[in-house]
């Protein structure tokens, strides 16, 4: 098994999960570390039942992760593909989101022995209703909503809090919606800047002293006159995967807010810390479940499919059918939300 891409709250309960049940069955469980670079350069470990113990409530994961990409090097499938031979591999769980699942189902076209976990915060794959680590996220999020509240009331300002999602606003929408937040703006819905100033200068008649904007990194926001909004970069490095790493649009828009209505603004930037610490029991319940149903996958040879919560039943799905779209907030979600923009 391996983990790729940014690490998730609920990754271990996941690892934990496929090795207990792995061993009713008399397998013998490799851990590859690193993600798709353990494979490429052969990294691997052997897991047991003590390399599981107590890692249900740790954050991260055992075995690492890297956002290496195999079809990014040169002759990378087919070191993979060699060097799973080489190891003794008789089948691999990919344990990700849409890129590691990208690479897995791109493998499994030739014939590889793969199945996959859906796994990351962004909520933003297709053919299941969450992704372990969501859960997490967006309670990390809310809370801190919570506590910047009374920072904001305090002060009379307006605080910014900008939250994970680089093209899924799903953070956004739960987090903003749970913490009361005055505003959400998401990578899905454009919105002018002409709107959130009169939302800014609308608050004295609604009797606030403060106002609470949540902003996803991804968020496009258009000037009146714009037709296309765009997301605020920090820089353009690409990773391995070709996104250009996102972050910084709350400062922005607090410079802009403040300058605009003359109401001291404020930005966090909560980044990092979305992804840490220990899993909610929803997601510990929801990895371990995964786990659970991606070994019974192997052992009915379901390759090239992945493990995926509908309702509360958990299925399985064609990898391809995870990663040919993202999954985002639709419009009758964010009409709701739109119910407390006010």
């Amino acid at each position: 098994m391996l983990t790729g891409g940014g690490d998730c709250p609920g990754l271990n309960a996941v690892i934990r999960a496929i090795v207990r049940k792995a061993l009713t069955y008399g397998w013998e469980c490799v851990g590859i570390e690193n993600g798709w670079k353990g494979l490429v350069d052969i990294y691997t470990r052997p897991l047991d039942i003590n390399s599981v113990s107590g890692i249900l409530q740790k954050g991260g994961t055992i075995l690492g992760t890297s956002r290496t990409n195999p079809y990014k090097i040169d002759g990378g499938e087919q070191k993979v593909i060699e060097n799973a031979k080489k190891i003794g591999l008789d089948a691999l769980i990919a344990i990700g989101g849409e890129d590691t699942l990208g690479v897995a189902n791109k493998l499994a076209k030739t014939g590889f022995k793969v199945v996959g976990v859906p796994k990351t915060i962004d909520n933003d794959l297709n053919g299941t209703d969450y992704t372990f680590g969501f859960d997490t996220a967006v309670n990390i999020a809310m809370d801190a909503i919570d506590r910047i509240h009374t920072t904001a009331e305090s002060h009379h300002r307006a605080m910014i809090i900008e939250v994970m999602g680089r093209h899924a606003g799903w953070i956004a929408m739960h987090a903003g919606i749970a913490g009361g937040a005055d505003l959400i703006l998401i990578p899905e819905k454009e919105i002018k800047l002409d709107e959130i100033i009169k939302v800014m200068n609308d608050r004295d008649k609604r009797g606030r002293t403060f106002s609470i904007i949540v902003v996803a990194e991804g968020a496009r926001i258009s000037e009146s006159d714009q037709k296309e909004g765009e997301m605020i970069l920090q820089d353009q490095k690409l990773d391995a995967f070709g996104h250009v790493r996102l972050g910084g649009i709350a400062n922005v828009l607090a410079e802009i807010i403040e300058k605009k209505t003359g109401v001291e603004t404020r930005a966090t930037i909560l980044g990092h810390i979305q992804r840490g610490g220990s899993p909610t029991a929803y997601d510990r319940v929801l990895g371990s479940r995964f786990g659970v149903y991606a070994v019974e996958m192997v052992k009915a040879g379901k390759f090239g499919r992945m493990a995926a919560l509908q309702g509360t039943e958990i299925v399985d799905i064609p990898i391809e059918e995870a990663v040919s779209s993202l999954k985002l907030v639709e419009d009758k979600f964010y009409d709701m939300a739109r119910t407390f923009f006010r």
